[in-house]
């Protein structure tokens, strides 16, 4: 999708998975349920305004946003003991 996207492509993917989601540029989530209970737009934005959103969708996307941002930070050379001097 990467390479489609850097020759000018636009890429429109409909997807469950949140590791697919939590890269996507733009997200409109269709809810609020699935089937006749779903079916209309309840939340649309970056994958960090949708995660900020009381829907199924926001509740499960801030919970992996969250532990990507704990993994990113237990990485940093400070917590390893490496400093830039």
């Amino acid at each position: 999708l990467k390479k489609l996207v850097k020759r000018g492509n636009t890429i429109l993917v409909i997807e469950h998975n949140l590791d697919v989601i939590k890269t996507a540029d733009y997200i409109i989530d269709l809810g609020p349920e699935g089937g006749e209970e779903g079916g209309y737009v309840v939340a649309k934005g970056t994958p960090e305004q949708v995660a900020q959103t009381d829907t199924h969708t926001g509740r499960f996307l801030r919970k992996v946003l969250q532990e990507e941002t704990r993994k990113i930070e237990n990485s940093s050379p400070e917590k390893a003991g490496i400093s830039a001097s």
